[in-house]
């Protein structure tokens, strides 16, 4: 009788840590991954690119740092990378309606330099643990969506005084 609860508690532990794990993994990721739209890098590498090619190697570059999510990074990761007028008026689309996520809201803009940029990632994470699942799925079918978000004005990485 305590047996089925307390499994339940266990794994709903277990579960919880992995999310967090992979929540801190995305986080550095993103952070390492958006330092080379920041300082030009991305721009600089990526000129003469079509948009798509652009948005592929920035995806390539986080989960290049996912370390053991590498391999299921490609398939559940997702950027939204825009510039933005003001730190005040940067808000974003949430891709999340009714149950599912629509990468068609999403765009890819890095800018140039000394524009604000706001970076964001979203990894969808498959949960098992029934109850964990309800509290915490955002998509249909029990899908956690895990986001990092970045925030900065690019460096002047051009020729510009």
């Amino acid at each position: 009788m305590v047996a089925g609860p307390l499994f339940l508690l266990i794994f709903g532990i277990i579960e919880v840590a992995a999310v967090f794990i992979v929540s801190t993994t995305l986080e550095n990721a993103m952070s390492r991954a958006s330092r080379t739209i920041r300082t030009g890098e991305h721009q600089t590498a990526q000129q003469g690119q079509t948009n798509a090619v652009s948005r592929a190697a920035f995806m390539d570059a986080i989960c290049d740092n996912m370390a053991f999510l590498e391999d299921h990074c490609r398939s559940h990761l997702s950027v939204d990378v825009r510039t933005a007028a003001g730190f005040s008026t940067a808000g974003m689309p949430d891709p999340v309606q009714n149950g599912t996520f629509n990468d068609g809201a999403l765009g890819f803009q890095p800018g140039g330099e000394r524009e604000i940029v706001v970076v964001r990632g979203f990894y969808r994470w498959p949960l098992m643990t029934p109850l964990l699942s309800d509290a915490l799925s955002r998509l249909d079918g029990g899908v956690a969506v895990l986001t990092a978000t970045s925030t900065f004005r690019n460096e002047p990485f051009g020729n510009a005084p």
